[in-house]
């Protein structure tokens, strides 16, 4: 897993604000997701947004088991 071009240049959103955090960013029809500690040079998950879309889903109904 490495830094993923197709999101260069995006803009990334977090909640919080002790830089433990999870950073999303959609671009292009990709969500990524990143650790805000490893900012641009950091692995970055990608999901498609039918992907991303079917996984929020799953933990709002609460089917996953964490």
């Amino acid at each position: 897993m490495d830094s993923d071009s197709r999101f260069h240049g995006a803009i990334w959103r977090s909640k919080c604000n002790n830089g433990q955090c999870v950073e999303i960013t959609s671009q292009d029809g990709w969500v990524g997701v990143r650790d805000s500690k490893d900012g641009e040079t950091g692995p970055v998950l990608s999901f498609t947004h039918e992907e991303w879309s079917t996984f929020i889903e799953a933990v709002k109904s609460g089917t996953l088991d964490v």
